[in-house]
């Protein structure tokens, strides 16, 4: 005990048993918190707090086959689109040959048309050629006996005729004109017409040939009627329009014939009578006389 203890002043004062035992029970209460809390933290809990684990799904992929079937669908799509580029291309060059060989085939139906109808032209005259030289030794011995008929060919009266071995002109002149016998012509009737005719029998066929050692159709019968004094156009064409129509079954000597359309004719020759045309029919066979039937004419025209 303090030596001051007795004194009054000094002491402490005492302090209630009651407040002593609250006191007591804090501080055990806090310390027996702080070692729960250590023993808690030092110890782990019995039950520990649940905690959520999400589960990310399993993916069962065989990653192998899908990269090969990718491969596959592209490389068969690669294949398909070249086919159908290829296919294409085809098309596209069968359609230019298809129009070329068109181009080709109708530029070569033409050359053919026209080939034929040359080969039949050709055909044509050659078979002419043949029936006239067949024909050519009759029709002048009917030539030689017309010539010695005081009967002129249109049926009138003509002087007796003079017989001629050589050629003549109707005037006599003897240019060259044909051989055969011959009456003398007279102007203006068929009579003269046909005598120049016939006198240019056996004479060539040239195209454009006006005379006098040639002709051509056109030519033969426009210088046959000038010998009756009668002008007419140049052309096959023009002359089967020169006169009137006539039937071909009302033919009189001196008419006219023509092949072809009235108009577009293209060839003519002088009706001689007895059913015969002299006519410059082609280069084979020149200037001949024929029978009607041998070649028909499409119709004719009468210019006397």
């Amino acid at each position: 005990m303090s030596h001051t203890a007795h004194i009054p002043s000094h002491r402490k004062p005492r302090r209630s048993a009651s407040k002593l035992a609250v006191r007591a029970g804090v501080a055990g209460g806090v310390l027996s918190t702080l070692a729960l809390a250590g023993t808690a933290s030092a110890t782990p809990s019995a039950d520990p707090v649940a905690e959520t684990t999400m589960e990310m799904p399993v993916l069962d992929l065989n990653l192998g086959a899908e990269v090969s079937s990718a491969v596959t669908t592209a490389a068969e799509t690669t294949r398909v689109a070249a086919v159908e580029a290829a296919v294409e291309g085809e098309l596209n060059a069968q359609e230019e040959t298809a129009r070329t060989g068109a181009a080709a085939e109708a530029k070569q139906a033409k050359e053919t048309a026209q080939q034929a109808a040359e080969k039949k032209a050709k055909e044509e005259a050659d078979r002419k050629a043949d029936a006239e030289r067949a024909a050519r030794d009759s029709e002048r011995d009917t030539l030689q006996t017309a010539s010695g008929s005081n009967t002129s060919a249109d049926g009138g009266s003509t002087a007796t005729p003079s017989k001629s071995t050589g050629s003549t002109n109707g005037s006599g002149s003897g240019s060259g004109q044909g051989s055969g016998t011959v009456t003398a012509p007279v102007k203006g009737s068929a009579s003269a017409i046909l005598n120049f005719a016939r006198a240019q029998l056996g004479k060539a066929y040239v195209m454009g040939g006006t005379g006098p050692s040639s002709f051509d159709c056109s030519g033969l019968v426009q210088a046959a009627y000038k010998q009756a004094g009668i002008s007419l156009p140049r052309t096959s064409q023009a002359q089967s329009t020169a006169g009137r129509s006539v039937s071909l079954s009302a033919l009189q000597p001196g008419d006219i014939v023509y092949w072809g359309s009235k108009g577009s004719a293209y060839h003519v020759a002088v009706y001689s009578g007895g059913g015969k045309f002299i006519g410059a029919q082609n280069p084979n066979t020149g200037i001949v006389e024929r029978p009607m039937n041998y070649d028909m004419p499409t119709g004719a025209v009468r210019v006397l």
